[in-house]
């Protein structure tokens, strides 16, 4: 299949490749990103794969915690000017004060919801996008409740990244959830624990290390124990309650917590825009001639 200037530039903002060596990722993979990607990672050239997490949309993400429940929106604007307009600002917040309210998280039914000073929440966002002169999206929403314990609400970068993060047990632990969600914003955790882990990615992981193992030539009873290591170190690597903690390296998030009479539940992080696809005209020029 022909491999566009588009490809290329999606699987090195992926994997950190030349483009040269994405290029010929894609040729020997007939195309298939992830494939591409699995090859680049087992030649050395790529450490790791960054799904969606490369590109960007403007806006910002609020959250709000309050006790033993918090809430958190991400908004959507063209640009970074309307994302710092205090209108939009307050929008933000405010429904991010009607999920904490109501525990909706499904967006549609989020419209409908009743907005703080009246009509619903999709009215308010359709005059405001009137009164401002841009599209501005309501993309997502997320509720998070403990029976017992703390609930910590964190925003980095005025709103390009927001955390809540859950601990049970200890009601008194609320600093420290609130350090953990700093932690979280920092290290971005692909999972909760090893039982969360997408068992899909885990697979390729594994396909990638047993390559390369194999490629290393050592006996079979080796391989498995270098297995064993890099699997486990990848679960350090992107579990959060594995990870080490930022403020004390010595120490595990889950360490950390239970220093407090408390234990990390769950966690939620959204960054700004991933996921969203932005159009970027300049590229093409850049890479066509290799893709002829």
């Amino acid at each position: 299949m022909a491999i566009t200037a588009a490809d290329v530039k999606k699987l090195r903002d992926a994997t950190g490749a030349g483009m040269m060596d994405c290029k010929k990722a894609l040729t020997e993979n007939d195309g298939d990103f992830d494939a591409s990607v699995d090859w680049l990672r087992t030649k050395g050239i790529a450490k790791a794969a960054k799904k969606g997490g490369r590109v960007a949309a403007e806006g910002m993400v609020s959250v709000v915690a309050e006790g033993n429940k918090g809430a958190m929106v991400e908004v959507n604007s063209e640009t970074d000017f309307v994302a710092k307009n205090d209108k939009f600002k307050e929008f933000a917040a405010n429904v991010a004060k009607v999920v904490l309210d109501t525990k909706i998280e499904e967006v549609e039914e989020l419209k409908k919801a009743t907005y703080p000073t009246g009509g619903t929440v999709e009215e308010v966002l359709t005059d405001l996008i009137a009164t401002i002169g841009e599209n501005m999206n309501l993309r997502r929403a997320k509720y998070v409740e403990v029976e017992a314990g703390s609930v910590a609400a964190y925003s980095h970068m005025n709103g390009k990244i927001g955390v809540l993060t859950v601990l049970a047990g200890s009601a008194d632990a609320a600093a420290v959830a609130k350090n953990i969600a700093m932690h979280v914003a920092a290290a971005n955790p692909q999972a909760l624990n090893r039982d969360e882990v997408d068992a899909a990615l885990l697979a390729r992981e594994e396909a990638v290390y047993k390559e390369q193992a194999l490629a290393s030539g050592k006996p079979e009873a080796v391989i498995e124990k270098m297995m064993v290591g890099k699997v486990n170190k990848f679960y350090k690597e992107i579990c959060l309650v594995e990870q080490a903690f930022i403020m004390d390296t010595d120490k595990t998030v889950a360490k950390v917590a239970e220093e407090a009479g408390a234990e990390v539940v769950a966690y939620a992080r959204f960054g700004l825009g991933e996921g969203i696809e932005k159009k970027e005209e300049d590229f093409a020029a850049e890479v066509a001639s290799m893709t002829k």
